[in-house]
């Protein structure tokens, strides 16, 4: 069951869904949206990238008020302005806003945040557009669709990126560590 607004206002005010900074305008009828952060990041690759070897260099970048320029076919990280907390029976799905996807770009966090992740999302975005897109901190850049899980599963997230704040790459390597 996707949760309505009234739902969501209810579990804020019971403390049982946290979004630290919280604006009451966020809140639409069956969704909340998250604001971009200040914090992209790109990976510097020499030939390609290895998923059980991490040899990619991070370039991190601080968005200012004046925002930053996502080229043609380019890929970045963002993170988003809001810290959430969901408890271990509610999940989300991220949803991009329709208004940017008509810009041509793309948002993802591979579309989930598992009941029990407690952090700031990674988001990735992708220019699809044949022309350079301006986005600005603290814009609405995605929206989160909250729905019940039919009971508290037995192991709530608890993964390699609980707790996360800022810009995370990849841990994919970590999949394979001891193998």
């Amino acid at each position: 069951m996707i949760l309505s607004d009234k739902t969501i206002f209810q579990l804020l005010r019971e403390g049982k869904l946290r979004v630290e900074p919280f604006s009451e305008d966020l809140v639409q009828c069956s969704s909340l949206d998250l604001r971009l952060g200040y914090q992209i990041a790109r990976y510097r690759v020499k030939d390609f990238l290895d998923v059980k070897n991490p040899r990619w260099e991070i370039e991190y970048e601080e968005i200012t008020s004046e925002g930053f320029f996502i080229q043609p076919k380019e890929f970045v990280l963002a993170t988003t302005l809001e810290y959430i907390e969901l408890p271990e029976d509610l999940t989300a799905f991220v949803e991009g806003r329709s208004s940017l996807g008509r810009l041509g770009l793309f948002i993802e966090n591979a579309g989930w945040v598992d009941a029990g992740f407690k952090g700031q999302l990674t988001l990735e975005l992708f220019n699809a557009n044949s022309y350079s897109i301006r986005l600005y901190p603290e814009m609405r850049i995605c929206q989160l669709v909250f729905a019940m899980v039919d009971q508290k599963p037995l192991r709530p997230y608890s993964g390699k990126y609980q707790g996360q704040r800022g810009v995370v790459p990849s841990k994919i390597y970590l999949d394979y560590k001891g193998r």
